[in-house]
């Protein structure tokens, strides 16, 4: 069972939230309105589920993920990211 946490919360007791993960061995969920947003998860977690995903290429997510990336350049309407209140944005890979 994991340990579900308020985003509002969440923001003010991440550190204490990362040791609980990697220390602890808990898994977080953090919710926003009660509904699961992201989950805290230690690296070895996150390592079996890539290997339950199956081998890097193999993954049913890999179109979903291009098709994304192919949409990072599209730009936002005016204004909408004050509307949404958005606090940040994609800017791609840096050309070196």
């Amino acid at each position: 069972m994991a340990y579900e946490i308020p985003v509002t919360q969440a923001r003010a007791e991440l550190a204490d939230l990362i040791n609980r993960v990697v220390y602890g061995g808990e898994r977080v969920v953090v919710t926003r309105h009660g509904k699961p947003l992201v989950a805290l998860v230690s690296a070895a977690d996150l390592e079996r589920l890539q290997e339950f995903d199956g081998p890097a290429g193999d993954s049913a997510e890999e179109p979903v993920i291009s098709s994304v990336a192919r949409l990072g350049s599209l730009s936002s309407a005016p204004g909408e990211r004050q509307s949404f209140g958005i606090a940040a944005e994609h800017r791609g890979p840096e050309v070196r």
